[in-house]
């Protein structure tokens, strides 16, 4: 189950399934992807993540995986909500407390910050029974995390604490709580903060980036020339 709330200029989505870790069936991804497209809909420029109870997300709920006559499919869907995360025009924040398990983690991944608490752990404990993380899992864990330290975290399986993610590169700062991040980010300006994440989550060559990140300055200081002018610091 997946659940929102929205705040001024905040989205609280929650990975509502306690009783299982939080793991993601079918038609919670669905919903997950929903809340995050929904935010950008009604214009709210922050999404905060996060899981209720004592753990971020398990991932897949490995009941489903182990019935599932099209496993590529189940990949595929998780690969759209994750890319959905990452190119979404809101920022979104995953505040994980508790456990970070598989496609827990990915999804992780795919959020703008990972805000972690002193509690967080995090694991891609498939490859100890023939799986992996399938859902981006390898193609954003060596962007995110040095290369050395992101095949050390797969291919082990091990459990890292909070500290070892964050001089890892794995979570963006540790937290006692990590929503007031989002709410601090939330009293920014939504369009510089939409075109910062778009222009950062550009993947074209890097003279495309460049023009289009200087025709997005220029737009923004014609917006905004007022408040320039007024708030210099």
């Amino acid at each position: 189950m997946v659940r929102f709330t929205d705040r001024e200029r905040l989205r609280v989505v929650t990975l509502d399934r306690p009783d299982r870790r939080n793991a993601l069936r079918p038609a919670d991804l669905d919903a997950l992807e929903a809340a995050v497209t929904g935010a950008a809909a009604a214009d709210v420029p922050v999404v905060y993540l996060h899981g209720a109870g004592p753990a971020f997300c398990a991932g897949a709920d490995l009941d489903v995986v182990a019935s599932l006559a099209e496993p590529e499919a189940f990949a595929r869907h998780g690969q759209r909500v994750a890319d959905t995360i990452e190119t979404a025009d809101p920022v979104v924040v995953a505040g994980v407390d508790g456990a970070a398990r598989g496609g827990g983690v990915e999804l992780a991944l795919a959020c703008d910050l990972r805000i972690a608490t002193p509690e967080a752990t995090f694991a891609e404990p498939g490859v100890r029974f023939g799986l992996f993380g399938a859902w981006g899992g390898t193609v954003r864990l060596p962007r995110v995390m040095r290369e050395g330290d992101a095949l050390d975290f797969a291919l082990s399986g091990r459990a890292i604490d909070a500290e070892e993610a964050l001089r890892t590169g794995l979570v963006s700062r540790i937290e006692e709580d990590p929503m007031a991040v989002a709410e601090r980010l939330a009293a920014n300006e939504p369009d510089a903060l939409e075109v910062v994440k778009a222009r950062m989550r550009d993947q074209r060559k890097k003279e495309e980036q460049e023009t289009a990140e200087a025709d997005a300055f220029g737009e923004l200081v014609r917006a905004h020339a007022v408040d320039i002018a007024v708030d210099r610091g």
